[in-house]
């Protein structure tokens, strides 16, 4: 990542052309007016529509020129003592034309106080131009810089009865850390949507504006914090070892020495509520959910699917602080060491495990999976994930609470309708949770099709007639508890 001040540095050091990739044209706009100012240069900006702004004098018959390369030309006569900024150049940069003018503008500003930056979205730089131009990425606004923008707007609206402008340090952290990801442009305009929504600066429309970021990305999905880790029975060391690491995202803890957590891996029995979990510490978490879903990272067309990965971890990483959530992962990355997509699924899952490894944005991964046979070891091995749980199926108190959970959702408090919950949890002994929660609603439906209200009986007779999956897989589910046993730790 690049700085306002290392740009200058460039300037300064006399490189002929730099190509910065950003949407931020007016904040990068005012960054170059500074280091003009600031090294007496005049600074000319360029676009298609507006033509060169302050005009240079132009030859006469330069105007049959295209408008691309009359602005080029216009800078290999242009004096020194200029940087000219070029806005959205990188879709003329395949004309044969300009790359040969392009390059020969590289040599001869090579010896002058002169300096060509071309801004665009995206890079597109052909290679015959590699060696002549300089990429720079323009980072996003920073803590500071959004906590100047929030300073900002508080001034603004201070006098305003209407609007609670009051943030408590831990508030004021929590905005500005949600805003971390998005543009100065976008700041500004989800600031001003939240005081006429809510009437205050509000951490959940900042989170509402982030899932434009991933919607138009077409690969991540968004999961709103609607569960709640009170909707999750049992899972006790699991609920204490996040509980210790809620903070651990906040400037308090990095101060203190400790890294962002890296993430988890989920195993387990299926229907145990490893998805449940997942969605549950987010919500609690206060953080945006975005799912990775492995089957639409591979494409057709050659590359494709190297490029939908960095663009998934590209997408995650701009919306940190965040949870990513790659669910039954050994189904996605199936096949790594099979070379029928000619080694296709290999390159990008070695792709992700760099970034699992190396990662340095606040991306807490959490990776669920129900065969453990068929992930890849490298995927195992430590450095990876924090730590790895195995979820097995509830005993009988988290099988009370379950029960008591799927009833109370359902709008039926087992004390008022006197339904013994203890003796049920007995008899779903080898039921998972989503099994006690098919049997809850099941019973409804029976309850409701006889035109009544819900009673034990309805409950007892749907779990009878149940047969749980831990009887239909016994040995499936006995191996992975013994692979369990000595290389993950236990949910409960």
């Amino acid at each position: 990542m690049s700085t306002p001040k290392e740009i200058e540095i460039l300037v300064r050091s006399k490189y002929p052309i730099l190509y910065i990739v950003s949407w931020e044209e007016r904040r990068i706009e005012s960054a170059l007016q500074t280091i003009a100012t600031d090294l007496k240069r005049t600074l000319h900006v360029w676009t298609l529509t507006q033509g060169m702004k302050p005009s240079l004098l132009q030859t006469e018959g330069r105007s049959t020129l295209s408008p691309e390369l009359e602005a080029l030309a216009q800078i290999y006569q242009a004096n020194e003592g200029t940087i000219f900024l070029l806005k959205d150049f990188h879709p003329y940069m395949k004309d044969p034309r300009v790359m040969r003018l392009l390059r020969d503008i590289a040599f001869k500003l090579r010896t002058r106080a002169q300096t060509l930056i071309i801004l665009g979205p995206t890079l597109n730089l052909p290679s015959d131009l590699e060696k002549d131009i300089t990429v720079v990425d323009f980072p996003l606004p920073d803590s500071d810089e959004i906590a100047t923008v929030l300073d900002t707007a508080i001034a603004q609206i201070k006098d305003n009865p209407k609007v609670d402008t009051t943030l408590t340090p831990i508030d004021r952290e929590a905005i500005i850390k949600s805003c971390q990801g998005l543009t100065l442009d976008e700041i500004e305009s989800v600031f001003a949507r939240s005081i006429v929504e809510t009437k205050k600066f509000d951490q959940t429309v900042v989170l509402e504006e982030k899932q434009q970021i991933i919607r138009k990305s077409g690969i991540l999905e968004y999961y709103p914090p609607i569960n709640s880790m009170a909707d999750v029975g049992g899972m006790k060391n699991i609920k204490e070892w996040l509980d210790q690491r809620s903070s651990s995202f906040t400037d308090k803890a990095k101060e203190f020495g400790i890294p962002a957590p890296k993430g988890v891996l989920l195993l387990g029995v299926q229907g145990c509520g490893k998805s449940l979990t997942a969605k549950a510490i987010a919500a609690s978490w206060k953080l945006p959910m975005l799912k990775l879903d492995v089957g639409r990272i591979f494409g057709s067309l050659v590359g494709q699917s190297e490029e939908n990965i960095r663009k998934a971890i590209s997408t995650a990483e701009s919306v940190a602080p965040c949870i990513l959530w790659a669910d039954e992962l050994e189904k996605g990355f199936a096949g790594t060491s099979s070379a029928g997509d000619s080694g296709t699924t290999a390159r990008v899952f070695a792709t992700f495990l760099t970034w699992m490894q190396d990662k340095t944005a606040p991306v807490f991964l959490i990776a669920t999976a129900n065969d453990v046979s068929a992930l890849p070891p490298e995927l195992l091995r430590k450095g990876r994930f924090d730590e790895i749980f195995f979820i097995d199926l509830p005993e009988l108190k988290e099988r009370e609470q379950i029960f008591e959970i799927h009833l109370k959702k359902r709008h039926r408090d087992p004390k008022a309708f006197k339904l013994k919950i203890k003796p049920l949890a007995e008899k779903t002994d080898g039921f998972s949770g989503a099994e006690i929660e098919t049997v809850v609603i099941a019973s409804l439906q029976r309850a409701f099709h006889e035109n009544r209200d819900l009673i034990q009986e309805d409950l007892v007779k749907e779990v009878e007639a149940c047969v749980p999956l831990s009887v239909m897989m016994k040995e499936d589910m006995e191996a992975l508890r013994e692979w369990a046993h000595l290389r993950a730790r236990p949910a409960s």
